[in-house]
């Protein structure tokens, strides 16, 4: 099990529940993952701790000043 942590920049988008899927994004050093289409987009994810998974479930949406965070669960 692997839980991420993704930014949304919008509210309303995912809700606790929803069933997802990722897409991989490749960068020079890192790894990224968007829920797709484009609702969230992870933090970057260095090689060694690439995710395998596509499909996942949103376990909770949180609001900060910062914006809203979706934490999702993967099973791995």
């Amino acid at each position: 099990m692997r839980e991420m942590i993704f930014k949304m920049e919008r509210e309303g988008l995912l809700k606790a529940g929803d069933h997802v899927t990722v897409t991989e994004g490749l960068l020079p050093s890192n790894y990224y993952y968007t829920i797709d289409p484009s609702l969230a987009m992870s933090g970057n994810v260095p090689f060694n701790q690439r995710m395998l998974a596509r499909e996942g479930e949103v376990t909770l949406v949180e609001e900060n000043e910062r914006g809203f965070y979706v934490h999702a669960r993967f099973e791995e």
